[in-house]
This record gives structure tokens, sequence and C-alpha cells, in this order.
């Protein structure tokens, strides 16, 4: 229950705002509350909001009762800067508007959109935004711009501090500004003159202190988001460009980011990485400094160097794209991953050897050797983007992972680094590893700790003490370079900034928010002991997910980050059950489970997409398919083995359901059939939804002709594709098995079927459910006839459903040659068919499964065989449709695809492959979405020789 205060703040604003979208229960507000940092802080309410109307409303309303409030993009922050105990607004996913000028020079953009997403629309402008972190895929741009993220290329020159153009702001008594339109400014000039005349004075004043200005000018010449940007106080002489520069990296504490535009930057095509091994920390930090001095000198042009010691290297040395000479290493050996970009590949040979040549005095291991091969340094950099949670990922379970970020002048780094990994070994914490931003000075350290532990706490608080003395004082480097202030260094800005510089912070903050109101306790907090508060302690719960740290970076894959829970939250929820029951308080856990039932469990799509997002491969959906199993009575596994072992009769069911569908529709007309259904529906959503895409029943005939042949390939017809057919408005003629046989023959294949086909079945329709003893029964089948026919594994084996393909491989334990189509067609119908591509725009959609086998760049290839046309929608993953769940929670699959059919427009025709994944598809595209097959036998013939 909310208190009177809360109460009255939430009766208010649902007159505003759609109940849907306000959570007070708790298993929202936790999982909602939930960020990347080690600090917990549970809301009272969370809002989800869709435009700045909404933000100004709560604003204002929470002004007016003096209700604290936080504001939050992604939660990949790092410093606790997006957590609250109050009131938490979240952009949801659809505050995405942006606008690219006429020459792409700038780019202005609404907080929701990720970097990635951001840099994905100025591909092909062949510019970027200059901010690069880790986090990339998944930060979005409200917490990017407002914690002034960097990242591995952008240093300070490009960072959002130095590309801003202008900005949206609301402030905290709910008044709105557009730095970018002049009539905005004047109006806000004549209702705040005052604050803006402040405003100036503190200009003016930092200007005039000659200390303080020599102060800012010195550290703010390495990264630096500890405190406020007061370098925007001696950079800037116009009021608005000194507000606009101080909001960058305020966290949320003094305004709200409605919009901001970046100037964009060269996304230069020709790179080189290499991984150089040198014999000590020493050795390649002084690698660094001549590397850094040398590139502000202009003598090289080096875009990147990014340092890991042995402890990080040994933390991914086991990743299959990691050299194996990694794991002979001694302790000492430390590793520069360095990048080059030029203009062409020409220049890009001169800007290697020039850095070979740089480098020839320092001692390496190894030869140093660039490569420009795309596939080999993008795996380098992946592996450097995950270094954090897979370092997480190897913790004791139960502990969590603590990431510092700190930056040191260039001219101490290697001094400063030595000492501190001498505190680490001072203070116990063996596992401790760095890793980083080397050129900029700018390390990331990394250790676990347990927080259920005084004594650990104390140890943390020790150590910490001892960094911050190191760094800021002894150094004068800064406590926090890109991940923001938050809560986790609030305590100590005074320390590294001085006195006069504090207060200076301070006046800031109370100009812009008077009542402190704003994300309390974050940057501007005066207890000491706040990084020791709140802290996040991560239980077990399953050792499927137990390795996660919260990061993150699986949200933007997940079909149901609009709808419900992300991978993350539904962790968070099931850590949360776990620790309930594991004190006792098996009350208050059935509460979050039922709460979950719905959220985490029904509405997960099992795609497990959210694995090849994790640096270390965490898979959500497998959680929920053992979370299914667990609740399955012994009625229902009887249930699920006697139609498994009775298959063929349940296809002849699915059939006459489907004919059935099909035969009302014709009666009754669409509109009536969409009405009655629709009304089934409301009484109990385990009726199905009907579409006007529902296919009709097909059933496939063996019986054709065909010559005996050398080439032999085995076809196995899913059983999907041997029950659902075409839908009633689909233009297309024949059944998939037909065209798909019309095909083979056309390639010179004999076709071979495996015996009893009618009650064949790969699992999965039983897998997904949790029902793995008849998923096991069905699978070993398949693989026994498949075995036989294939003259043990000796002729191709194909599929035409990806999911099914991808499950069999999964499953069967004998060698059998295993293809679906896409690959199938690139592999062997590119031999014997000649293509010849069609003007017609097209689209496709990769299937989850197709992803996770690697398929999504070959699927491009195989698709521009055929088209001179293709698009390809950029924010569509995992169609939600999920197997049968589509029919059962349509919802899901319509939050899933919510961009598709803006994304496909143009197209004419479009192809999948796999049958239910293209009933979503055509329902929210109004395209007819069939099989790739369709289209490569429209396209081709038979070569001649």
């Amino acid at each position: 229950m909310l208190d009177s205060k809360y109460q009255k703040f939430h009766d208010e604003i649902v007159k505003k705002i759609e109940r849907e979208r306000i959570f007070t229960d708790k298993l929202h507000t936790l999982a909602y509350g939930t960020d990347a940092s080690f600090y917990r802080l549970i809301p009272k309410i969370v809002i989800k909001t869709d435009n700045a109307k909404e933000v100004q409303d709560i604003i204002e309303l929470s002004n007016s009762m003096n209700l604290s409030i936080t504001f939050r993009a992604a939660g990949t922050s790092l410093s606790g800067q997006a957590i609250s105990d109050s009131i938490l607004i979240i952009t949801s996913r659809k505050f995405s508007d942006f606008k690219i000028s006429p020459d792409a020079s700038f780019i202005s953009l609404q907080p929701a959109l990720t970097g990635a997403q951001v840099n994905g629309l100025l591909a092909r402008y062949s510019k970027k935004i200059g901010p690069d972190p880790a986090s990339i895929n998944a930060a979005m741009i409200g917490g990017i711009a407002a914690n002034n993220a960097s990242g591995m290329c952008c240093g300070i020159s490009q960072n959002s501090y130095k590309t801003l153009k202008s900005m949206k702001l609301i402030f905290a008594d709910g008044a709105k500004l557009d730095t970018g339109c002049n009539e905005s400014k004047e109006a806000f000039r004549k209702s705040h003159g005052e604050f803006l005349k402040s405003l100036k004075s503190f200009s003016d004043d930092t200007k005039n202190n000659e200390e303080l200005k020599a102060k800012i000018e010195r550290k703010f010449k390495i990264k630096n988001t500890c405190g406020y940007s007061l370098n925007a106080l001696i950079d800037f002489s116009d009021e608005f460009e000194i507000l606009e520069h101080l909001i960058i990296g305020s966290e949320g504490t003094l305004a709200f980011i409605e919009e901001i535009t970046y100037y964009t930057v060269e996304d230069l095509k020709d790179k080189a990485s290499s991984l150089i091994y040198f014999k000590d920390m020493n050795e390649a930090c002084s690698a660094v400094t001549k590397l850094k001095l040398a590139k502000d000198a202009n003598k090289i042009t080096v875009d990147a160097v990014e340092l890991m010691d042995r402890a990080g290297l040994k933390s991914i040395e086991n990743d299959p794209a990691m050299p194996a000479f990694i794991k002979d290493f001694d302790e000492n050996i430390t590793a520069l991953l360095i990048e080059t970009r030029a203009i062409s590949d020409k220049q890009l040979d001169i800007q290697t050897a020039q850095i070979e040549e740089l480098l020839k005095e320092f001692s390496v291991v190894r030869d140093i050797y660039f490569t420009k091969d795309v596939a080999e340094y993008t795996l380098y950099w992946k592996i450097r983007k995950g270094l954090f949670p897979a370092v997480g990922a190897v913790r004791v379970t139960g502990t969590t992972v603590i990431i510092e970020d700190v930056a040191y002048p260039i001219e101490c780094l290697a001094e400063a680094t030595l000492e501190l990994q001498e505190l680490f070994k001072k203070h116990g914490y063996s596992e401790a590893l760095i890793f980083g931003h080397a050129l900029e000075g700018n390390f990331h350290f990394v250790f676990t700790q347990d927080f259920s532990d005084p004594k650990e706490i104390k140890r943390y608080d020790d150590l910490m003490n001892e960094v911050v003395h190191s760094v800021a004082v002894k150094y004068q480097g800064s406590l926090k370079a890109e991940h923001g202030t938050g809560r986790n260094m609030a305590a100590f800005i005074e320390i590294e900034w001085g006195y006069d510089a504090y207060i200076m912070m301070k006046k800031i903050k109370s100009l812009f928010d008077p009542k402190g109101l704003l994300n309390p306790g974050v940057i501007i907090n005066d207890d000491a002991q706040a990084h020791l508060k709140n802290l996040k302690t991560l239980p077990a719960t399953n050792e499927i997910v137990d390795k996660c740290i919260e990061c993150g970076f699986c949200e933007p894959t997940c079909p149901s980050n609009e709808l419900t829970l992300t991978p993350r939250q539904r962790i968070v929820i099931n850590r949360e059950i776990s620790r309930l029951e594991s004190i006792g308080n098996k009350k208050e856990a059935k509460e979050y489970k039922d709460l979950y039932q719905y959220d985490g469990i029904e509405t997960c799509a099992t795609c497990s997409l959210c694995s090849t997002a994790c640096p270390v491969k965490i898979d959500t959906g497998s959680l929920t398919k053992h979370l299914r199993a667990e609740q399955i009575s012994n009625t229902g596994k009887s249930i699920a083995n006697f139609v498994a072992n009775n298959f063929s009769a349940t296809l002849k069911g699915v059939r006459f359901g489907l004919h059935s569908a099909n035969f009302i529709h014709k009666v009754l007309g669409t509109p009536s059939m969409e009405t009655m259904t629709k009304t089934f529906r409301d009484f109990s959503n385990s009726i199905p939804k009907w579409s006007v895409t529902m296919p009709i029943g097909t059933n496939i005939d063996l019986n054709f002709e065909q010559k005996v042949s050398d080439k032999k390939v085995v076809y196995f017809p899913s059983c999907l594709n041997r029950s659902m057919g075409l839908n009633a408005v689909s233009k297309e003629e024949k059944q998939l098995f037909e065209t798909t046989v019309e095909l083979l023959l056309k390639a010179g294949y004999q076709i071979l079927f495996p015996e009893n086909l009618s009650n064949l079945c790969c699992g999965m329709p039983f897998s997904s459910k949790g029902f793995n003893e008849a998923a096991h029964t069905k699978s070993s089948q398949l693989e026994q006839a498949l075995l036989k026919v294939s003259n043990s594994g000796e002729y191709p084996v194909l599929c035409d459903t990806s999911p099914c393909t991808k499950k069999m491989m999964e499953s069967f334990t004998k060698k059998i040659n295993i293809y679906e189509p896409i690959e199938f067609a690139l592999e062997f119908l590119t031999k014997d068919l000649e293509f010849t591509a069609i003007d017609e725009a097209i689209t496709i959609h990769t299937t989850c499964s197709s992803r996770k086998m690697g398929l999504e760049d070959k699927f491009k290839t195989l698709a521009t065989l055929c088209s001179t046309n293709v698009i390809i929608p950029a924010d569509v993953k995992c169609c939600g449709f999920a197997g049968d769940r589509g029919f059962n929670f349509p919802e899901l699959n319509k939050s899933a695809l919510r961009h598709l059919k803006e994304q496909t427009a143009g197209a004419k025709m479009a192809f999948s492959t796999s049958k239910t994944c293209e009933i979503g598809l055509s329902e929210e595209s109004g395209l007819d979405y069939n099989s790739i097959f369709y289209l490569i036998n429209k396209v081709t013939k038979t070569k001649t020789l």
C-alpha cells in the first residue's frame, strides 16, 4: 500500500497517464527499478512515459507535492544514478523520434533510441555519433548524454559535451526550453531572467578565480565525469551554451533531456586492429604514453588503444575467438588492442606501418600483426566490450561484481597503474583486473565483492578510500572518467575537486533544482557513507542465470521488452523469489510467483536471442522453459506423451481445425469472423486468436514422379508445413511442400523421405512448453529415421523450417548433415541453379533460430541473389510469435513487431523460413510472408552446361 502522499500523487497522475503504464505493485517496482549498478532502491511508483508532455505533467505534479523523481532510459548506468526510492520515470521505447539534417552533419534524437540504433540510421551517410560506450547496443541516448558517456574511440574530443549542438529540456518547475530555437530562448529569458543572471555570475566568478579556472582546465584535459561539467562555466559566455553543457553529465539532477541534437562525426570504413602482447604492465603503459604523445603531435593516427591486463586476458582466454597461446602467458603479460582508421586502404597501410615503427623499442612477446579482416577485428572488439560482464560471470555465485572507472594524466600512467595493482594486493583483491581506454589514461578495474558480510564491506571501504587518495590527490586524476558520479563517488567529489569547486557545484544544483527533487543523492550527497548504503546483492536462483550481473545488454533483443519484462528483469524477480524462499518467507515468494506468471512466463518468447547479446551467453529463455517444466502436472505430462505417441492423429486434428475455421470464415466473411473470435477470446484467452493470415489446413502427397539421380537429398517437411498451408488471402498457388519439391527437382536432386513421416516431429512443440520427456521421444524417433534414410549421414538432410532445424542440431547425437533453407540454398542450389535477380522490392525476416545459427548475413546474401532491392527492418529481431504462443498471447507478437509495418514500407513480397513466424509477420505488416523457397523458385532456372 502507498502512503498518503504517494497515493494522492497516484490518484492525480492516473488522470493524465494510462493506468496500465503506472506501476505500484512489488513485482514491477522491483523489476523496473533495477539498473546495472551495485546499488538497489525500490521506487514507490514507476511510470513509463511515452512523450514529453507526460514527463512535464509528472514533474509539475511532483514539484507541487514535494516528491522526488528520477529519470531513467536503459538503466545500463553503473554508478547508481538510475534508481529511486520515490518516483521513477522511465522513457518508454516510444520516445524514439529522430531527424537527420539534409547533409547529415547533425541529428536530433529523443532519449529512448539506443546508440546502436542511431549509428544504424547514420550508416548510409558514413556518419555516426561521437560517444561510443561499450554498452552502445543497449545504452539509450538519454543516458549517454546525461552521463557524458564516452567509450573506446571518442576520447574527450568527440564525447557528448564536445559534439552537442542543442537540447530540448524540461526543468524542475516544469518550464521547457529549446536551446536551438531563438523564440524559445527569448521566452525563457523573460520567464527565467534571474536564473540566467545567476548562471552568468557563476561563469564570471569561475573565470575570475584563477586557481579554480586553472584546475578546471587541467582536470578536463583528461576524461572526467566526477561532479558537474564545470568546464561549461569557462568554455562559454552565452548563458544558453553554459546551461546546455552543464546538463551533459548531470545525470538527471538538473533537468530532463527531451531531445538532444548532436553534431555527427565521420565513420571511416577502412580500419585495422592489432592485439599486441607486452611483457608487463609497465612496458604496456609506457607504450601507451608514447602513442598518446605521438598522436597529439600529429605524428601517427591511432583511434583507440585498449589495455587488458593478464587477469583480464585470463577471463576471456577460453573464448573460441581468442588465440590458444594466451593460456601459456605468464602473470605479467599485458595486452593492448590498437585500432587505426583511414580514408583509404593505402593510407591505412601507411598508418599501421607508422604505429609498428613507433612500437619497435618495446618488449613484446608475439610479433605485432595488424588485421584488416572485418570478422577478425570485430571479434576482438566484441570480446573487449564484453569484458566487464564476462568477468562478472566467473565470480563466486552470490557475490557482486564491482567496476570502477578512473583516469590518470598520461605522463604518470605507468606509475599510477602499478600503484593501483599494489593496492589490490594490499587489500586482498587477488582476482582484480584492469582494462580500459588506455590512450585517454582511462582504466576500469573490476573485482568481486561480498556485500552480505560487514567485514567484507569494511575491506571494500578501506580499498576505495586508498584508491580515492591515490587517484584524485596523489596523481590528480579523475575518480570517474566516463561512468558518471552517481551514488558511487558522490561522497568523494570534494576530495577530488576541492572546496571552491564543490561549493560551485552545490550552487548549480540549487539554482536548477531549488527543492532538491531531481534524482536526490546523486552527484551532490553530503553523506560520507553514501557509497556503502543500499548495496545490491545477487543471490543464487538457478545456475542457468546465476552468472548474470544485471548489465542490461540483453534488453534490446527481447520481444517482450516493451510489453512486460526483459531477460534482466526476469532474472531480478527470480532472484528475489529465491531470496524470500531461502529465509522462509514463502507467502511473499508465492505473491511474486503469482504476479510473475503472465509477465515472466507466459509472455517470454523463449527465443533465447538474449543469449546472443549477452557476453557470457546467459539464456533466460532456457530459464523460462525450466520454470514451465516445473509447473507441469503429471496429468499434463501424460497428455503430452499421448500426443507424442499419436502424433499423426494430432496433425489430422490440426488440419481439421484449420479447415473448419476456414469454412466458417468463408461463410461469415472476415469482419464477422474477427468479431466472433474476439468475443470468444474475451471470454477465455485459451481460445486461439483468429486472423485472416491464419493458414488453411493442408496435406502432402509423396507420390510424384522423379528420376533416380546420384544427387540425393533427404527432405524432412516439418510438421508445421505438413499441416499448415497458405492463408486464405495468399497470392501463391502452391503449398510449400510442392514448391520445395519443384525446386529440388529443378536442381536435379532425387528426393528421399524418412519412413513414417506423418508421425515425425523434431520435438520443439513439446520442449518449448516444458514437456521434456515427450520432446526427447520425438527427437529420438526423428534422428533414427533420418539416420536411416540418409545412409548414416551420407546424404544432406533439408528441413524447410529453421527453428526445427536448430532443434534437430541441438538434440541429435549422431552425425547428420542437416540444413535449413538459407544454408542449403547457398551451399547447394547456387551451384545447381542460375539466379536472375528481380527488381521488385522484397523484405526478409531472419528467425531467432537462424540468428543463433549465425545465418543473418547469409540470409542477406541469399536475398540479394534474388532481388536488387532488399529491405531489412532495422528494429525487428524476434517476431514474438514463439511457435504457437502468438495464437494465445498475440499481444507479444504485436509488441515485438511494432516497428515492422513502417520499416517494410515499399516491399512487395516478404519472406522468412518459419511458418508460424510468417503468420505473425503477415498479420502485423499487411504483407504475405512465405518461405524464401518461393522466391528462389521464381528467380531460378536449371543451369545449362
